[in-house]
């Protein structure tokens, strides 16, 4: 009933334009070594090898002797056999590679990646985190801040509550407290507290604050708009988001910054995660130093490996009314030789100065003076986006939802 009709064989197809492909990206690659030389390790050790034991063998038939056949060495054979299937296999990655660039943006195809990548490396965990630190790969899944860790930063409400009523005694101090918190710093508008690391030469420091003269909105807006701390802080040298991951929101920050003389400049690399809860009325936003590989060591800098910072915010009415309560937990290792008590000393000097800087810009926000980015619209547009999978398929970026200057 059908016509037979005969079947091409696949290799076929398309023969001649993988040929001119193929004759254009030699041509291309010609142009490209004439302007400047590449270094191509992995194919030319590749070829090394193969014609190593192209070598090997001949020399293994050779010394046989004029008596022996001539034939090929066992290696020489091998090599020749590696030759031709690492060709094949060549080949079709990039008609492969050929295929999806066609069918796909290049958008869809990194979210495409990256997924791939993230199961392979939850079903291989070890061997995951070593192929990517060969290939350069940020881990998100082990690296990136998760929902438990976000969660937990609302129950320090309860230690905002025991601090705030042991704060309203006079001259209370946490020094002989069973948690250990002695008080350093006591103003008007926030106290500080800190705390020795166990197993550490380190302190850990906590800020019990409150405004009654700037939106929750405001506050949190300014701590995160990178753009706008570069003026209003004037020991930023470098501060610049290197990365995001478009399913949590999380984001890489790269932040340079002076210190006092005679000390060197230091630079953090850490994660951040920010979230509001509309049900809870609370604001968190939790940052951990991670190690990445687009941001690698620099002689300019001193690089600061031990970082953290948790604060809650919480409103007194709602996000867009004046008066909120804030808890800030602070700790980090400044790689320096000066003694506890100057490192101490400089923190506990330092971190009431920047809380004041903070208020003052909040405040210039709030009065019309300068436009930053409202990030709580941000989060309430990447979770809208995120529950539908089509837009998450779509690898847009996490910013782009939201709107962008406005005055918060």
């Amino acid at each position: 009933m059908f016509h037979s009709v005969p079947r091409r064989p696949i290799c076929e197809i398309g023969a001649n334009t993988i040929r001119l492909r193929q004759s254009s990206r030699s041509f291309r690659r010609t142009e490209q070594q004439d302007r400047e030389p590449s270094t191509p390790w992995i194919g030319r050790g590749l070829g090394l090898l193969l014609s190593w034991l192209q070598r090997a063998g001949v020399g293994a038939a050779e010394a046989a002797g004029p008596a022996a056949p001539r034939r090929k060495g066992l290696l020489s054979i091998f090599a020749d056999h590696c030759s031709f299937v690492t060709g094949q296999r060549l080949r079709r990655a990039c008609q492969i590679g050929e295929l999806y660039s066609n069918l796909y943006s290049e958008r869809t195809r990194r979210t495409l990646v990256g997924n791939i990548w993230r199961r392979f490396q939850s079903k291989h965990a070890p061997n995951g985190k070593l192929l990517a630190a060969l290939a350069g790969v940020f881990m998100w899944e082990s690296e990136k801040i998760q929902d438990e860790e976000m969660a937990r930063c609302g129950i320090e409400l309860q230690a905002l509550e025991a601090a705030k009523r042991l704060s309203s005694s006079p001259g209370l101090t946490l020094g002989k407290d069973e948690t250990g918190w002695e008080i350093v710093v006591e103003k008007k508008d926030f106290k500080v507290w800190k705390r020795p690391i166990p197993n550490s030469h380190l302190y850990e420091y906590r800020v019990l604050g409150s405004y009654g003269d700037v939106t929750p909105r405001q506050f949190f807006n300014v701590q995160l708009d990178t753009e706008y701390r570069k003026k209003w802080d004037a020991l930023v040298i470098k501060l610049e988001v290197v990365d995001r991951d478009v399913n949590t929101g999380s984001e890489i920050v790269h932040w340079a910054t002076h210190f006092p003389y005679p000390m060197y400049s230091r630079d953090y690399v850490y994660v951040r995660r920010y979230d509001v809860d509309v049900n809870n009325n609370l604001m968190t936003l939790i940052s951990r130093a991670v190690l990445h590989p687009r941001v690698p060591e620099s002689q300019d800098f001193v690089r600061v490996h031990s970082y953290q910072s948790k604060m809650v915010i919480r409103p007194h009415t709602s996000f867009d009314e004046n008066g909120f309560d804030y808890l800030l937990i602070y700790s980090d290792d400044p790689q320096t030789v000066f003694p506890r008590y100057c490192v101490s000393w400089m923190v506990s000097s330092g971190l009431p100065d920047f809380l004041d800087k903070l208020h003052a810009a909040a405040l210039r926000a709030k009065n019309l003076e300068v436009g930053i980015q409202d990030y709580v619209e941000v989060l309430k547009s990447n979770k809208t986006n995120r529950q539908s999978s089509q837009e998450r398929l779509t690898g847009e970026n996490p910013h782009t939802g939201g709107s962008g200057q406005i005055y918060a």
